[in-house]
């Protein structure tokens, strides 16, 4: 069996990791499958990797944060970009589609329904979603809205799904690292990690200098290249140690004692699977709320940069019962990928 996994976003970060992370384990299960990305898209991520793509259109609509104007723009976009993702699937003559979240979910699914083969959509935004519930089997990532719902109409398959991480995230060890970290660290204090993903956005970098500016008992992380040249003037103080772009989080994570990120990804994902207990900053990406505290309750507590350092310290201080929170809910996301794996192989085959 060969897949075509239509994947939105530049194939920088984010998106394109997830999509990477489900070529992997596909392979594992003996099902090949081809990287498809935007003609635009300079799919560092990819060519970093030595793996190859094609091409075909796949417009962006801005997921969560999509205006009506923008969804519209997109929508006379998407005809043309599915024609022609068509006549990708029939030239390929592959077996079946998965579109991957946003535009490569939309597109994938709508691609696959013209080419007259079957299709798995794994959705995170609201117009995603709902496209893909009405044309194929579709799995719901907590980011979406639907996937708290009890009852999700769909003449097709649908399925809540964990985002897919790698498993060796939980191997980490901090020793591998300390020689990384600066004089600013001390190891009597406690962790605590300040990320947005691997880009720094303007909240929670302010965050970060909030918190430091009224904690100098913590040590306090910063990772990620700044979305903008001036972020670096707020980080830049005695109590912040900024690690910038890493490639050892994992090693970082096994140092933790907590992690303050956004509410979206795989990086709340990868931090539950670790048993990180998690304070999420609301809106830092462009104004989007996921309610994912109630997916992950108990491990995940919500805050905003103004009262960052009140809530900080209410999850360091029930740290033991968010921590046993965050275990409870790791062996379903280590779990995901079979799971995943398992459903695409089961809607794609019959």
């Amino acid at each position: 069996m060969e897949l075509l996994l239509f994947v939105t976003g530049r194939g920088i970060g984010g998106d394109a990791v997830t999509a990477y992370n489900i070529q992997n384990y596909l392979q594992e299960y003996g099902i090949d499958s081809k990287i498809v990305l935007d003609p635009s898209a300079p799919g560092y991520y990819f060519k970093k990797r030595n793996i190859e793509w094609l091409k075909s259109p796949i417009p962006n609509a801005g997921g969560h944060a999509a205006t009506k104007i923008k969804l519209i723009k997109a929508a006379f976009k998407t005809l043309t970009a599915s024609i022609k993702g068509a006549r990708l699937i029939r030239k390929t003559k592959c077996d079946g589609v998965v579109g991957v979240i946003g535009g490569g979910a939309i597109i994938g699914c709508l691609s696959a329904k013209l080419a007259g083969v079957p299709a798995v959509g794994i959705v995170a935004t609201p117009t995603d979603t709902k496209v893909s519930l009405k044309l194929n089997s579709t799995l719901l990532l907590p980011e979406s809205p639907f996937y708290t719902k009890s009852n999700v109409e769909s003449k097709y398959n649908v399925h809540t799904q964990y985002s897919p991480i790698k498993m060796d995230i939980i191997e980490g060890n901090k020793d591998n690292i300390l020689d990384k970290l600066t004089d600013k660290y001390n190891p009597e204090n406690p962790s605590i990690l300040f990320s947005s993903g691997s880009t720094l956005f303007d909240d929670m970098a302010k965050a970060a200098r909030k918190f430091a500016e009224e904690n100098d008992d913590v040590n306090i992380f910063v990772i990620g290249d700044p979305l903008k040249e001036e972020l670096n003037s707020i980080i830049n103080h005695p109590n912040i140690i900024n690690l910038g772009y890493i490639n050892y989080i994992k090693d970082l994570y096994n140092l933790l004692d907590l992690a303050v990120i956004t509410d979206d990804g795989l990086t709340l994902h990868e931090t539950i699977a670790c048993q990180i207990p998690v304070v999420v900053v609301l809106g830092v990406k462009y104004g989007r709320y996921h309610n994912l505290a109630s997916v992950f309750e108990g491990a995940v507590l919500e805050s905003n940069v103004d009262n960052i350092s009140e809530v900080v310290k209410n999850a360091l201080d029930n740290q033991v019962e968010m921590k046993e929170a965050a275990k409870k809910y790791s062996a379903g996301i280590l779990n995901s990928p079979a799971d995943l794996c398992n459903f695409i192989k089961e809607n794609i085959e019959k």
